[in-house]
């Protein structure tokens, strides 16, 4: 009997921020742990907001060919300075600004996220296909119990999503076609990018990523599945 097309399979590459950990409320308690003794008193979910909203820009700087790729870590750090004098932050000193800078290697994952990923791995390879740097994932794993098979990705791939090398970049370093891969996000222009390269796609939602009813709550794009949460996304895949 000739399988379908979604039993061949055999590795999901995962988007990390946003979709697996929650980097709205770890950068504000990241900030505010470490801004707040030195007499700083800011609005620290605006504050982790304004960070983010320089970072479809900082890769784009990259995706065009403007600069040289970097890893994250360093575009973030770039992002921090752009950000600065709109919060009050000129003064601190470079050794804070070096801490701050890696909050996003403190975020803590979504609730559905670690026991969903431990049904997934059952059957699955697992990695994330993140612009995040290789550093900055093997932090996130370590802190949330990711068990990965591989970091792929953005610093695999010399380029950021939703570039096509990136996706492929990801399937042969597993050996395996765009078809045997799907690629799990909660951003629909992630996935849609993912499909183009011939990725199976799985929309999860996190309504609240951007703040309370602030996030993707469905695709806008056509997806091969479309789940609630990790646990729904296994129970789809019938892990």
């Amino acid at each position: 009997m000739q399988k379908k097309p979604m039993q061949n399979v055999k590795a999901l590459f995962f988007d990390v921020f946003g979709t697996m950990v929650d980097w709205r409320s770890g950068v504000a308690r990241e900030a505010e742990r470490l801004l707040a003794p030195l007499g700083h008193h800011l609005d620290w979910l605006a504050f982790a907001d304004a960070w983010r909203a320089e970072y479809q820009p900082g890769m784009e700087e990259v995706r065009s060919g403007r600069l040289p790729f970097a890893r994250l870590d360093v575009i973030h750090r770039r992002m921090l300075e752009r950000i600065r004098p709109s919060f009050g932050l000129q003064g601190v000193e470079e050794s804070v600004l070096q801490m701050l800078n890696l909050a996003w290697h403190r975020l803590d994952a979504w609730p559905d996220v670690p026991p969903g990923l431990h049904r997934l791995r059952t059957r699955f390879l697992l990695a994330p296909v993140s612009n995040g740097n290789i550093s900055l994932m093997v932090d996130l794993a370590r802190r949330n119990d990711f068990r990965w098979d591989a970091i792929l990705g953005a610093e695999i791939a010399g380029d950021y999503k939703p570039k096509p090398g990136v996706y492929l970049a990801a399937a042969e370093a597993f050996s395996l076609r765009p078809e045997q891969c799907m690629m799990v996000a909660a951003h629909s222009n992630d996935l849609q990018a993912a499909a183009g390269t011939g990725l199976h796609t799985a929309h999860v939602a996190r309504a609240n990523e951007f703040g309370q009813d602030a996030g993707e709550t469905a695709p806008t794009v056509p997806v091969d599945i479309a789940a609630a949460s990790f646990q729904d996304l296994a129970d789809k895949l019938e892990v």
